[in-house]
């Protein structure tokens, strides 16, 4: 598989303004295909072209409504797998059930990230693209081939053209020290700054200490997923505390559950920079603290590789 004309993406219903996206770059049209519901709310899936041995792209990120976009993905490589194509990639921008990924000492919950990827291996699908997992390990739970790749390229473009000066790259834990580094390492100038913090609930963070100076600063908090924003209101209220000019945060995967916005709007962010993962509600849009940047352009080039059968390690490295 080698041309163009052998590779065919299609799309459900979580993000298909970002396939729009992708398919433009790529230089093709969305596949045709029905993906709809019965009236009792049972997902119904039809492939209505020929994708025999076909290398296809199945673009979903599971995002809100995370059990409904799931089972469209399931059922729709299920058909792409009846249907005869050659070969099929599940395109997950954000993989969803993803903070599940161990049993914290050794509690009775289940690795739900695990679960997923039992689940997406079971309906045929060859190999699986997804961006920014919010554990790297996660791949290890397939046993089908997993590209992760990163929005860092996208996020320390835009940090550049912005021209800010003084740049502190700020992680907001420390198991976000990698991504943080990653893009502080590109920025001319950047220091790096780690945020140690106490979460004594679910969704509830607590800011305990900056590790590394601030002051005069124009600080920005790197991460993978906004959920509340909980914990980024805190970072910017005690950065801005500590003497920073300015705080923005990047953030790749915008979920903005519960008092998101509300969190966003009142905290000390000057700015909150997001990618099209995942489509914005209403109320995100309306925010005028959130900008988004696509990521459509990274994902084509990514599928592009892999339909020629080239490297995509060599356009995405986290060290």
């Amino acid at each position: 598989m080698s041309s163009k004309d052998q590779m065919m993406v299609f799309t459900g219903n979580a993000n298909p303004e970002l396939a729009k996206k992708v398919v433009e770059h790529l230089g093709l049209e969305l596949g045709d295909a029905t993906v709809g519901r019965f009236s009792d709310g049972e997902v119904m899936i039809s492939i209505n072209e020929n994708v025999r041995g076909k290398d296809v792209f199945f673009i979903q990120p599971t995002c809100y409504p995370t059990n409904d976009n799931l089972m469209e993905l399931l059922v729709a490589c299920d058909a792409l797998r009846r249907a005869s194509a050659g070969r099929i990639t599940a395109v997950i921008p954000y993989y969803g059930y993803s903070r599940q990924d161990r049993r914290p000492r050794s509690a009775r919950v289940p690795i739900s990230a695990k679960v997923v990827a039992n689940m997406i291996t079971s309906v045929g699908c060859d190999r699986v693209l997804t961006i920014d997992l919010h554990a790297d390990q996660i791949q290890g739970f397939f046993e089908i081939p997993v590209d992760n790749i990163y929005a860092s390229s996208v996020i320390q473009n835009d940090i550049i053209a912005q021209g800010a000066e003084d740049i502190t790259v700020v992680s907001p834990d420390v198991g976000g020290v990698l991504r943080a580094r990653s893009v502080a390492k590109q920025i001319p100038g950047a220091d790096l700054v780690i945020i140690d913090k106490r979460r004594p609930a679910p969704n509830v963070a607590e800011v305990m200490n900056i590790i590394g100076e601030v002051e005069g600063r124009n600080c920005i908090i790197v991460d993978d997923i906004v959920d509340t924003a909980g914990t980024l209101a805190s970072a910017a209220k005690v950065l801005k505390s500590r003497g920073a000019k300015t705080v923005r945060a990047y953030c790749t995967h915008p979920i903005f559950s519960g008092k998101a916005i509300e969190n966003i709007e009142g905290s000390g962010l000057d700015e909150m920079i997001v990618t099209d993962t995942i489509p914005l509600r209403e109320e995100a849009r309306r925010c005028n603290k959130i900008r988004v940047l696509s990521i459509a352009d990274v994902i084509a080039n990514t599928i592009s590789r892999i339909h020629e059968e080239e490297s995509v390690s060599t356009l995405f490295s986290m060290e």
